[in-house]
């Protein structure tokens, strides 16, 4: 997910056959990914016309690649760990974790009923830009917090097998936790996206989550991996500068 913790390493070298393999598991993945999403939207939706739909699964699609790409040039050992979770991960984290998934899966559910009810009612196609706008731009800046982390994971845990150190490169110049505004601004971009204000508030519960599990990894951090507090007396905010 939006973390700077880092959880498990694979500290071996990947040669080229284990890099192909472990690139076809993690594109299975995504495209069972993608399918999940699609069954979600049109099967609830009743109709696979739906232009905005497809405008979000390309919106994936395009982020797919993106991460790969990143991944797979700066850390295969990442995406081997995106594959099989860690066991070790903060209790609190894997609750957030499991929320945030099963509440992803009810925004797209709700908004294919709302789709297929006319709950919001028409929406102009400059709310369905702005979305799609705070999904670029958000996942854009996750994008460029995941190749300026060496740490970057899906789960809260100090990597010292690792050698885990602070992340002070590209946006941790100006912000502690700069993935968590990006999967922020994604969060409430899907739900105008998608042209369903229902849908927007279940992605404005993601955002208050992210909210959350920033202050809670932010205190493990300041607690946990030397040098934190230091950069965080040099970098005094978490996810806003001049607010929090």
């Amino acid at each position: 997910m939006y973390n700077q913790a880092s959880v498990v390493g694979m500290t071996e070298s990947f040669s080229g056959n284990k890099k192909t393999r472990l690139l076809v598991l993690f594109l299975t993945d995504q495209v069972l990914s993608l399918l999940g999403m699609g069954i979600a939207l049109f099967w609830s939706a009743g109709r696979i016309d739906w232009w905005a739909a497809w405008v979000a699964i390309a919106v994936w699609v395009i982020w797919f690649i993106a991460q790969d790409i990143i991944l797979f040039r700066y850390n295969p050992d990442l995406a081997a760990e995106r594959l099989s979770p860690p066991k070790s991960a903060k209790k609190w984290d894997t609750a957030i974790v499991i929320t945030l998934r099963l509440m992803t899966l009810a925004r797209y559910i709700l908004a294919g009923l709302d789709q297929r009810y006319g709950w919001t009612g028409d929406v102009s196609l400059t709310v369905h830009l702005a979305g799609l706008t705070l999904c670029v731009l958000g996942y854009g800046l996750f994008g460029w917090a995941m190749a300026s982390n060496q740490f970057f994971s899906q789960v809260v845990r100090i990597q010292t097998e690792r050698g885990h150190a602070v992340a002070t490169r590209g946006p941790y110049r100006f912000v502690r936790h700069p993935s968590y505004i990006g999967g922020s601004a994604f969060e409430l971009g899907m739900g105008m996206l998608l042209g369903s204000w229902v849908a927007f508030l279940a992605g404005g519960a993601c955002a208050l989550l992210l909210i959350i599990r920033t202050g809670l990894e932010d205190r493990t951090l300041q607690a946990e991996l030397p040098g934190y507090k230091a950069y965080a007396r040099q970098v005094r905010y978490r996810l806003i500068p001049g607010i929090w």
